[in-house]
């Protein structure tokens, strides 16, 4: 969302927040300092192919090294570029815990270099970057911004499949969401949705006045691992003031600043 905004020049202001704090790292690192995270990360790729046990033995390797405290914007990027459907997962115990993608070596630093340049090049000098409870970044919200709200999965969240690093809790979030409303702030919510004939998580309230859309994710990829066919759908939840600005199916809005959780 940060990045489609800067592309077409919507506002030169942005906050981005992750509770994941070496997600935040990433993305600082390659807004702020490209080329230093493309040659960090390169060493780190490129050790794959002569390390001792081969590529999978090597990922392991670092996913231990991460998770003895050596979280680097490289390393954490590493796990991403190799590990199951570029998906974060953590243990009881907040460790990373993904497994490899036996099947590729992960993102080429060249590749990665030709991708992140130009996300520097429309964000870089007009960016903040935290990693702290949402609560904090939308009490820094303002009449005029608009709020981007990414909030872990209802169906994943503190769960056995821990997916994220802390989850939120329902009740607290829609009050956090009501005060969004009667202070007058835009936001956009990508909140569950649906895949095939299941359901997941409970809806918003509808006295909260959002319009919610389902977009088509395309086919589950854990459905079609299971040899079945089923398409996912987001909900994407539409702040009362933001209604009147949108133009569905084609989402377009005026942003000024934009806020990610």
């Amino acid at each position: 969302m940060t990045i489609a905004v800067a592309q077409e020049h919507r506002t030169n202001k942005f906050v981005i927040n992750d509770f994941n704090t070496p997600l935040v790292g990433i993305l600082k690192s390659a807004i702020e300092q490209p080329e230093l995270l493309y040659e960090d990360y390169k060493l780190v790729w490129q050790a794959q192919f002569d390390f001792e046990g081969g590529s999978v033995s090597h990922y392991y390797h670092m996913r231990e090294e991460f998770n003895r405290g050596n979280k680097s914007p490289a390393i954490m990027l590493y796990l991403l570029a190799r590990c199951v459907k570029g998906a974060v997962r953590y243990n009881s115990a907040g460790e990373f815990n993904q497994s490899p993608d036996k099947r590729r070596n992960g993102t080429n630093p060249e590749t990665l270099l030709s991708n992140i340049m130009p996300i520097s090049r429309c964000l870089k000098g007009k960016t903040s970057y935290f990693s702290c409870d949402y609560r904090e970044i939308l009490a820094m919200a303002r009449e005029g911004d608009v709020v981007y709200m990414d909030p872990p999965y209802q169906g994943v969240s503190g769960t056995r499949d821990s997916r994220y690093v802390a989850g939120v809790d329902f009740k607290e979030f829609v009050d956090q969401v009501e005060h969004l409303v009667n202070r007058g702030i835009d936001f956009l919510i990508s909140y569950d949705g649906s895949c095939g004939e299941i359901s997941y998580g409970e809806d918003l309230p509808l006295r909260l006045g959002l319009k919610k859309v389902l977009l088509n994710a395309g086919l589950s990829t854990q459905k079609t691992l299971l040899g079945q066919k089923a398409t996912t759908f987001e909900a994407l939840y539409i702040s009362p003031g933001l209604i009147g600005k949108t133009k569905y199916p084609q989402i377009q809005t005026s942003l000024f600043d934009t806020f990610a959780i």
